[in-house]
């Protein structure tokens, strides 16, 4: 999605952003998350944003192999940093929104705040690339990729737009299929942390075998 700001480079972002610990969620460059703001001190994160030129969101995981109190689980250390591009009103309280993922980071370390929500001093300069959009987009094998999506959706007995598909780049592919893939967090991690677009995919698609071979396994059909 298309955004009024652009970046060149880390030095452009803040050090210190709101975090929104989410399981399960993954954000990554130029990806884009539907949210539902429920929660009071999250509806305060997103009014707060909102009046700041950046309008970023930090998404990032709870660890949940080093839980830590349930007020303030313990964190990953890598997130994503996401514009909020889309902004509505229910009328009954909650917002929706849209994040556009920006760039990953790294946290520093968390300082004591007087905001209701956890924010966190970050580090953007080891994804710096993440900047450079459609970047390593050749060496992603995009036919091991649509076989395992194939697999995945018959499993599954799913249609998918396959016209879209096919014109989709290799990026906005991968990254859309890891955002949307139903593993759990510590797979969704290892997704996030990849090094390139390359290696994202090609977890992407270990994940995506794994499981097949368990429905083999268990006795379903053979998908291939």
């Amino acid at each position: 999605m298309p955004m009024n700001a652009a970046y060149r480079s880390p030095a452009e972002l803040p050090p210190v952003i709101p975090v929104f610990p989410l399981p399960g969620a993954l954000l990554l460059p130029r990806g884009q998350m539907p949210l539902n703001i429920f929660e009071p001190r999250y509806l305060a994160m997103i009014d707060d944003a909102l009046t700041d030129r950046h309008r970023l969101v930090g998404m990032i995981q709870p660890d949940a192999a080093h839980p830590g109190p349930d007020d303030k689980p313990n964190l990953y250390r890598i997130g994503c940093a996401g514009r909020i591009t889309q902004f509505a009103e229910t009328g009954d309280g909650r917002y929706l929104i849209e994040l556009t993922g920006l760039m990953r980071f790294r946290i520093v370390d968390e300082p004591s705040v007087l905001t209701p929500y956890r924010q966190c001093r970050v580090d953007y300069h080891p994804f710096a690339h993440d900047l450079v959009a459609r970047r390593g987009e050749p060496a992603v094998d995009r036919d091991a990729l649509l076989k395992a999506l194939a697999g995945f959706l018959k499993a599954n007995k799913l249609n998918a737009d396959w016209e879209g598909i096919e014109k989709a780049p290799n990026e906005a592919l991968v990254n859309a299929l890891a955002m949307m893939s139903p593993y759990g967090a510590a797979e969704k991690q290892a997704m996030l942390e990849a090094p390139d677009l390359k290696t994202r995919a090609e977890i992407l698609v270990a994940l995506t075998e794994i499981e097949l071979a368990k429905n083999d396994t268990d006795g379903e059909t053979r998908l291939q």
